[in-house]
């Protein structure tokens, strides 16, 4: 199948590959060189990560209690998970 790059140096998955794939828009592929030149492309999934520090999880956990509001599920999501990032210090 050939596929042509655009004066971006993008290149666009024909229809029938991205529905194979399960493709939709936003989708991420991880692209790796072969040392014969060829190009693999293999698609990923990525996860949201939300990293909070202290203060932050503080003002988490008071919106909890507050009930007042409508998080998106995504963020609703990570928030039950939440803890201190000891390895960083976020400002």
């Amino acid at each position: 199948m050939l596929v042509a790059l655009d004066r971006y140096g993008s290149i666009t998955l024909p229809g029938p590959v991205r529905e194979k794939l399960g493709l939709e828009k936003e989708s991420y592929l991880e692209l790796s060189l072969e040392a014969d030149g060829i190009i693999l492309l293999h698609p990923v999934a990525v996860q949201r990560t939300v990293r909070l520090n202290e203060k932050g999880l503080n003002k988490l956990e008071e919106a909890r209690k507050s009930g007042t509001g409508e998080l998106p599920e995504w963020l609703t999501g990570e928030m039950e998970d939440a803890e201190a990032d000891t390895d960083q210090q976020i400002s």
